[in-house]
């Protein structure tokens, strides 16, 4: 490893765009299927790491529910979440700010406690034994109507003091964030922030309709902001975040390649890029991973890394005596390698 990869595994980060229910590994899937009985389409795990070949947003999507089908007890969150946090712990990640989609589950009959208790558990855990702090966005699905969005909004009300912010996720292509104004308002009301995954598979066009009509925060993904030069400028002004997902974006044939990914063009053109997993089980890496990537494929200079890592905790819910603390360590540790990292 170079002194640069240890850097960047290293340097402090926060990750603000990762899918806990994207964090089941085969081996957890085998596992998880075994304890409750359920039966799988493939036989082996190896056979189930080959279905992660995907052509686009939909053949993983795909995969992905059904992957979530063997998470079925409080238990199965906890240790699902739990794996993720020690994953990032080894990937210098201190704070996490993690999307859960619980109509994946309610749908199949999974309570809505049984999987926001899971997750909690294992976050308040992993904040006293590995120190990460961390925030709940909880991501309606847009394939499906505004009304079940509302339906589960209005589940999730009564653990709003464990959830930070509401998010859009699932199948962008067709499903506008026009389509959840109501939904969007209704969350804002009750003191939650607001994201949305936008320019991903979807238009520039939606990018700006998350920031008009949902008001969000940041925007998740937004790669395809770049299509538009009025937009593109208007986030530079605004400084809004763009939570980027690096491998996830060349799985799915948003970028042929990594060398051709638009990262360092729209950093160096002034936006809040950061780097982040999405979904790390099914993509190739966790955030470490995405990182080193795209530093690899675009070119990055150590202060980009920097940069990157840096805006990760200006992007983030946390603080703003906190996110300054930790950008003042990444420049600290920039300045003398040998700073400890925590």
């Amino acid at each position: 490893m170079t002194s640069m990869e240890a850097f960047i595994r290293a340097v402090p980060k926060a990750e603000l765009h990762l899918h806990i229910e994207g964090t089941l590994e085969p081996e957890m899937v085998f596992e998880l299927a075994h304890k409750h009985r359920v039966s799988l389409r493939h036989s082996s795990v190896a056979a189930l790491r080959e279905a992660y070949r995907f052509t686009d947003l939909q053949s993983f999507l795909d995969v992905y529910y059904e992957g979530a089908s063997v998470l079925r007890d409080e238990d199965d969150f906890r240790a699902l979440t739990a794996a993720y946090l020690r994953r990032a712990h080894a990937d210098g990640v201190v704070h996490v700010e993690i999307f859960f989609d619980p109509q994946t589950h309610t749908a199949r009959g999974v309570p809505f406690e049984a999987v926001i208790g899971g997750i909690q558990r294992a976050l308040a855990e992993g904040g006293k034994t590995l120190g990460i702090t961390h925030r709940l966005i909880l991501s309606f699905l847009r394939h499906l109507s505004a009304e079940d969005a509302m339906t589960t909004l209005e589940q999730a009300l009564p653990y709003a003091g464990a959830i930070a912010a509401v998010g859009l996720d699932s199948s962008e292509a067709g499903h506008p964030p026009a389509k959840f104004v109501s939904v969007f308002a209704r969350a804002r009301s009750e003191g939650l922030l607001t994201v949305a995954h936008a320019g991903e598979e979807g238009p520039a066009e939606y990018v700006s309709e998350a920031l008009d009509l949902l008001r969000v925060r940041r925007i998740d993904h937004g790669v395809r902001s770049e299509e538009d030069p009025a937009l593109l400028a208007r986030l530079v002004r605004e400084r809004v975040p763009l939570t980027v997902c690096p491998l996830s974006n060349v799985r799915l044939q948003v970028f042929g390649r990594m060398e051709d990914h638009n990262l360092k063009r729209l950093l160096h053109g002034g936006l809040c890029v950061t780097v982040n997993s999405d979904d790390p089980a099914y993509f190739g890496g966790y955030v470490a991973e995405n990182y080193l990537a795209a530093y690899r494929a675009l070119g990055l200079s150590r202060a980009d890394i920097v940069q990157l890592a840096s805006n990760s905790f200006e992007a983030s819910f946390l603080p703003q005596a906190e996110k300054d603390a930790w950008i003042r360590k990444i420049l600290a540790i920039d300045a003398d390698p040998g700073t400890g990292v925590h």
